[in-house]
């Protein structure tokens, strides 16, 4: 049977143990496998590696060997527990393998958990799971995760007292990441709050938070819209050897401006305009950006955005020999002093 993305996070957390099996696939291995750690451990519970209650094996070895598999799932535990056989990288040259161990499944063998790749409809193993009346199939995307999803890692964590603010941030932040990543953002969180009762707050999040090349080309873009002209140099030269590219970094600024224009256009003024923002900001962020807003005014960020485009033109143009970083740079420098001009 087919699960739903709703109805797969319910089984996830908690699965039946009288099933036969589960199918989990997905283009992206870490969310595939994010999901499989998850099950597994709401099936087994803990220990139970230890209590050889689960077993594990590459799809690749079911070529070889097809017996294998079935072998696993019929074989008597030593300890009590419900058991688990793993089925990693699987694909459609298992599948003789896996509808044979589906078909002579019985109650009290081993339930049967495999993941893959990005399967078509027409997979002999996907059908194979769809079809059978006792085991599930679900596919994984890269949708962002849900409040509920949010709110079971953060749950699992023992993060608590977290105010309608900081839960927007950590859902925005959740978008952002990929599933190991926000798993391990929330742990350190967890650890940073350990014996503090009081409420979560942005700056709480923004402590933990991984900081990435997204986050550099920020306070590169900052720093140009508060007109420290002289910083701009030393902070492109770590851009650059972090592999970020010219054409990166002016489209970055242009979204930058473009975000400080909405707000100073607003007719309600910039405190207005910065509501009506999707996704929201918050916190420092949303200051900070309120701040540089009301300092440009509309006209002058009507300038920044041409000089951005016309640096962008320049970038993608095929005649052009300059160094494209240099090209961004002097763009950058230009508006810095522009924010300084009255």
């Amino acid at each position: 049977m087919k699960l739903s993305p709703r109805e797969a996070e319910g089984y996830f957390a908690k699965p039946d143990a009288n099933k036969t099996g589960l199918l989990i696939y997905g283009a992206d291995a870490m969310r595939v496998a994010h999901k499989r750690q998850q099950v597994l451990a709401a099936l087994l519970g803990s220990g139970a590696e230890e209590e050889m209650r689960l077993s594990r094996m590459p799809g690749g070895d079911l070529r070889g060997d097809p017996a294998l598999l079935l072998d696993a799932v019929k074989a008597v535990g030593f300890f009590p527990g419900p058991r688990a056989v793993f089925v990693e990288d699987t694909t459609d040259t298992a599948a003789p393998a896996i509808v044979a161990a589906l078909e002579d499944w019985s109650p009290g063998d081993a339930q049967i958990v495999v993941t893959a790749g990005q399967l078509k409809p027409s997979s002999k193993i996907r059908k194979a799971f769809e079809a059978h009346p006792a085991t599930y199939a679900v596919g994984i995307y890269d949708d962002p995760p849900s409040r509920a999803e949010v709110e079971r890692v953060l749950a699992q964590a023992g993060v608590q007292n977290i105010p309608n603010d900081a839960m927007s941030a950590i859902s925005e932040l959740a978008v952002g990441l990929g599933p190991g990543d926000f798993a391990q953002t929330i742990e350190k969180l967890s650890l940073y709050k350990r014996g503090d009762t009081s409420e979560l707050t942005i700056e709480d999040i923004d402590a933990c938070a991984p900081r990435s090349t997204e986050a550099v080309v920020d306070d590169v873009l900052n720093v140009v819209a508060e007109g420290r002209a002289g910083e701009i140099g030393p902070m492109i030269r770590r851009l650059q050897a972090q592999g970020t590219n010219g054409v990166t970094l002016c489209i970055g600024a242009t979204r930058h401006f473009r975000t400080l224009y909405a707000c100073a256009s607003d007719p309600g003024g910039a405190a207005q305009g910065i509501g009506k923002l999707r996704p929201p900001v918050y916190g420092k962020r949303r200051d900070r950006i309120l701040r540089q807003a009301q300092g440009w005014g509309a006209p002058k960020l009507q300038t920044a955005l041409t000089v951005l485009t016309d640096t962008d033109l320049s970038l993608r143009s095929a005649g052009q020999t300059a160094p494209a970083m240099a090209l961004v740079e002097r763009a950058m420098i230009r508006l810095a002093m522009l924010a300084r001009s009255r």
